[in-house]
């Protein structure tokens, strides 16, 4: 949820973005001092695992470890440390408070994008300060690994396990994550000012979705392995609002401007798997589509108070059976008549409605969902642009409207018990400041991205801690 986007006051906010990890297990926050990442292994209490600030000292505990670390210029020559071992597992996800010294301030202020791959403590970085720079580091030892310059703002960052995809309003650049290198560039993609883009994270079924097309609601799937193109999706009638792809990579949901239905489709054969209808009364800007990491779910959030949880199982076939009352007659008649219908009032009769529900304490903000499991029991979570993170029960079972559990304020404070009750505390307009006019140098024409290393010392230490599941990665240079 990146609200760099937006113009005019913000309202007092230190918001300027905030993303769930790929396995949803953190939280992601960047703010205009920093950033931030809050673990989510509980409900009652949401702890911050780390904090980087551009100025204040560091917070002192017993749990906090404080490092400094200046910022290298970008060289397009410079030699990338040639092993660089990634397992992390000293301390865990314990909090590191990191105060960086005042000429790196630039780089670390304003935080509008901000990715963390899975549990590991490498982070991908983009300031206002410099839209165009993408920073890499090691945030528990607040060391940068590598930078690069692109042609265009940086508007969206996407990482798993073997890639790391950067997508600008007309192109996207591949890298390999072991290296960093730029394996590929898909050059003249339609124009994409929202940098709409998913990547699977699922290591088997690697893809790339973007839209193919900024009239019509085509979606690209790119195989970043093999890297050639998948497939052509002709998935709405209406430009495309939003992407997700599930855990397996083998489903994508999708869904237009128009907000009203959401489809979900095999990948890569783009067969349509699902269709669901959010709505039939008006039209919504979808705000984000988040799978269970089971597949079983499927939420989609927009610019209303209502989230949509959709259940993803197919209809078993049931022996016809006689009506007994006048509903059911009227039933069979109207299913019956769908063969003479337009298609459209047709597929209206056949599209899956919402299994779970949840009524949000405020409309009209962006935000970003996530379905994860938490102490055992399935919650839906929102993080909202009035600077709140929701947190509701979803009931597996019998769905309906989900219960609000718990909300927590995204700057880390304790939330007063009855403040969910107060709308006009929080439920207010937040509105971040535009892009900054302001590019970082080096930028190649003939590659379009230019990048370089940042400190050298103590990178043999660099690990990635991805769950004790991924051998250690390499990154290596010619």
């Amino acid at each position: 949820m990146n609200l760099a986007s937006q113009s005019g006051d913000a309202g007092g906010s230190q918001l300027l973005f905030a993303n769930f990890n790929q396995d949803n297990t953190s939280l992601a926050v960047g703010t205009k001092s920093g950033y931030k990442f809050f673990s989510l292994s509980s409900v009652d209490k949401l702890e911050q695992i780390y904090e980087c600030n551009r100025v204040g000292p560091c917070c002192g505990g017993p749990r906090c470890r404080s490092s400094s670390a200046s910022p290298v210029s970008l060289h397009s020559q410079a030699q990338i440390p040639s092993v660089l071992p990634m397992t992390d597992a000293d301390d865990g996800d314990r909090l590191h408070t990191v105060e960086l010294k005042q000429r790196s301030t630039a780089d670390t202020e304003d935080v509008c994008i901000v990715e963390r791959l899975f549990s590991s403590s490498l982070v991908a970085i983009v300031s206002l300060k410099a839209p165009r720079k993408l920073k890499v580091c090691h945030f528990k030892k607040g060391t940068e690994i590598c930078n690069y310059s692109y042609s265009n703002t940086i508007l969206a960052v996407k990482l798993n396990r073997q890639r790391l995809i950067v997508c600008l309003e007309e192109s996207l650049y591949i890298h390999n994550i072991r290296d960093m290198k730029v394996l590929h560039t898909i050059r003249e993609t339609p124009p994409n000012p929202s940098g709409l883009c998913a990547l699977s994270i699922s290591n088997d079924n690697c893809y790339l979705a973007y839209p193919g097309s900024a009239t019509i609601g085509e979606v690209q799937v790119f195989d970043t392995v093999n890297l050639r193109a998948a497939n052509m999706i002709p998935a709405h009638d209406s430009p495309l609002a939003a992407l997700a792809f599930d855990a397996t990579g083998t489903k994508l949901a999708t869904a237009s401007e128009k907000g009203t239905v959401i489809r979900v489709f095999s990948i890569p054969e783009g067969q349509k798997l699902f269709e669901f209808r959010r709505g039939v009364k008006r039209c919504v800007s979808i705000c984000s589509l988040a799978f269970s990491m089971d597949s079983l779910y499927l939420s989609a959030s927009s610019n209303t108070e209502t989230v949509h949880i959709f259940k993803l199982e197919t209809q078993k076939e049931k022996p016809a059976e006689e009506p007994t009352t006048w509903g059911g007659y009227l039933g069979k008649v109207l299913m019956a008549s769908t063969t003479y219908l337009p298609s459209q009032v047709t597929e209206m009769f056949t599209q899956g409605r919402a299994f779970a529900t949840v009524r949000l304490p405020f409309c009209g903000h962006k935000n970003i969902c996530a379905l994860a499991v938490i102490q055992k029991i399935p919650r839906l979570l929102v993080a909202a642009a009035d600077g709140y993170l929701y947190m509701y029960n979803l009931d597996p079972q019998e769905g309906g409207e989900c219960t609000l559990t718990k909300q927590h304020r995204l700057d880390g404070s304790t939330e007063p018990p009855n403040e969910i009750l107060e709308q006009g505390s929080h439920d207010r307009p937040l509105v971040a400041q535009t892009y900054s006019a302001a590019v970082s140098k080096g930028y190649c024409e003939e590659q379009g991205a230019v990048g370089g290393v940042g400190l050298d010392d103590d990178l043999s230490d660099l690990h990635l801690e991805e769950d004790n599941e991924q051998p250690p990665l390499i990154l290596e240079t010619e």
